[in-house]
């Protein structure tokens, strides 16, 4: 036995990381024109909904309640629950402009929250609670109501593990357990299962598409999707799973799995067995390409990792090469704005304006 010199490391994450470099993404988006980009898109999405447990969740009538309705100035918010797979509840506000007429269609916002926002609460702006207020003080989260203000019906879920759908474990009204999620004993519970908490929070936003799709005030070839981090998250996913979403918002949600997630995401709603092994996020947000796509982040972002933008620049480069197969470029844009870890509203109305109209 040879005798050990040198100072020892006990920890695994530099391990992980040497792993991670030696087995190359098998889904890497490597195409080189639009018929071979739909061939890996069809691959990937598919290798998706089996890691993720897509493929095995079972469709139930889109049964819904509307719970309460409150007269706001300018629009309307209406509270309700949807079943989005059987027993399965999830609990949303849709913000409708005023002024809507018998068969004036209006485009379709799908807005999901991030941490720490007290689930749709923050989005849709209920500030009479304090915690939520400083937390849309803190974070700009109330972009739900911004966007009904530009004159969009938006949709306000609450995903699973937060806001009204936290476990008993984080179940409670103190500011801790409202700002609080469920995520990670969720999803050990789910990838026992052969299922994962980002499986069921894009198959619950598809059956929230499913039931948008029945509103006959609602233009179903103008639906959208945006979010702020966890919520950039569900936008990003849900954008690259389901082509009825004609356009997509990720907010400070853009960087890789090694740089980033790694080493700083360690909220169980970001870990899907073998995800690593097949895709990084600029991979994800190819699948978009070639529907319009705003990613933006903040330049001091501590969640972009070690290396900051240029880390994120490096995936946006992956998602590009795939807008520039369709000559669309364009349909791609990067908004890197001075700030920390937080939405930000500056591209916001000219993006949906372009795109939604």
């Amino acid at each position: 036995m040879s005798n050990i010199k040198g100072p020892l490391d006990y920890t695994t994450r530099a391990h992980l990381k040497n792993f991670f470099d030696q087995n190359p993404r098998k889904y890497a988006f490597q195409a080189k024109d639009p018929k071979a980009f739909h061939a890996w898109k069809n691959e990937l999405r598919s290798a998706l909904r089996d890691i993720t447990g897509i493929s095995r969740m079972e469709k139930c009538e889109p049964v819904f309640r509307v719970l309460e309705v409150t007269q706001l100035d300018g629009y309307q918010r209406k509270k309700t629950v949807l079943q989005t797979e059987k027993d399965v509840w999830m609990p949303f506000y849709m913000l409708i402009p005023d002024g809507i007429k018998e068969g004036d269609r209006r485009a379709a916002v799908i807005a999901p929250h991030g941490h720490g926002c007290c689930g749709k609460y923050g989005v849709a702006g209920i500030d009479d609670v304090p915690v939520v207020k400083r937390s849309i003080e803190r974070y700009q989260t109330d972009y739900g109501v911004h966007l009904v203000q530009l004159g969009y019906i938006v949709f306000c879920p609450d995903a699973r593990g937060s806001g009204e759908r936290r476990e008993w474990m984080n179940q409670g009204d103190e500011d801790e357990k409202l700002l609080s999620s469920s995520c990670t004993q969720l999803n050990f519970a789910a990838i026992s299962l052969g299922q994962s908490l980002t499986g069921m929070w894009v198959w619950d936003l598809m059956r929230l598409v499913d039931y948008i799709e029945t509103l006959n005030i609602c233009d179903t070839e103008k639906i959208g999707c945006c979010g702020f981090s966890g919520g950039g998250l569900q936008s990003l996913w849900l954008a690259a799973m389901d082509d009825r979403i004609k356009c997509a918002v990720v907010g400070s949600y853009m960087h890789g799995f090694r740089e980033s997630i790694l080493k700083t995401h360690l909220c169980g709603c970001n870990f899907v067995p073998h995800l690593w092994e097949y895709a990084d996020m600029g991979d994800l947000a190819a699948l978009i390409a070639p529907r319009p796509l705003l990613i933006q982040n903040g330049s001091d972002d501590p969640l972009n990792g070690e290396r900051g933008i240029e880390d994120v620049n490096e995936q946006v480069e992956i998602t590009r090469q795939s807008y520039k197969l369709f000559g669309e470029e364009s349909k791609l844009q990067q908004y890197v704005f001075p700030g920390g870890h937080q939405w930000n509203s500056d591209k916001i109305q000219e993006f949906f304006s372009r795109w939604l109209g």
